[in-house]
């Protein structure tokens, strides 16, 4: 099946006190790593959703910016819905650094034709590693006119409207998911840009 792909890195990052998609592990930044490992499932674009203060062009990819102020990172997936040419899209924040790429095909190879794949670990809905169809963008405007900027309540929503399918992952595969908000939440060797570098957990 052919996919596009975004790479959700347009985040504030306040709790984190720097750019989370900047921070760096065993050698390349978050960003970077997200991009190869969504490179190596061959989708047929892959966009960064980013910010406009910030300078992606070293990733070559196509850069996207929300167009709704204040709409998290269900601004970064409508925004990809509506731009992208296939008729499903791959989601995967930035601050996911455990995430395997073998997780991520899996997620592409459930999708069918009609229904996308959001995956649960436990009973967690993560939504932000998922597969949509790009018809699913109707949703978010739904929400957003609504007020309502819940990933998780757009997964459920798109679930409702059969546009997505939810599917339990190993328990093995739940580290996958970590969401690093806060320095705390770094795994061991993470590295900082200077805005967060005395944190003891980023050196």
């Amino acid at each position: 099946m052919n996919f596009s792909a975004v790479i959700l890195a347009g985040g504030q990052s306040r709790r984190m006190g720097c750019d989370k998609a900047r921070i760096a592990l065993h050698g390349k930044t978050l960003l970077a790593t997200q991009i190869e490992r969504v490179r190596m499932l061959a989708p047929t674009e892959l966009f960064i959703s980013g910010r406009a203060d910030v300078d992606y062009s070293e990733h070559t990819c196509p850069v996207l910016l929300d167009g709704i102020e204040d709409g998290g990172p269900l601004a970064g997936v409508f925004a990809a819905l509506l731009r992208a040419s296939t008729s499903h899209l791959l989601v995967l924040a930035v601050d996911m650094p455990l995430m395997r790429c073998e997780l991520l095909a899996s997620l592409v190879e459930l999708s069918t034709q009609s229904a996308g794949a959001v995956p649960l670990a436990g009973s967690r809905v993560e939504p932000l590693a998922a597969v949509y169809p790009t018809d699913a963008a109707a949703v978010v405007e739904r929400m957003f006119r609504y007020g309502l900027r819940s990933a998780r309540v757009f997964a459920e929503n798109c679930r409702r409207r059969g546009h997505v399918r939810f599917h339990s992952v190993a328990e093995l595969d739940w580290p996958c998911f970590l969401n690093c908000n806060s320095p705390g939440d770094l795994p061991t060797g993470a590295v900082c840009p200077l805005a967060c570098a005395n944190s003891p957990r980023c050196r």
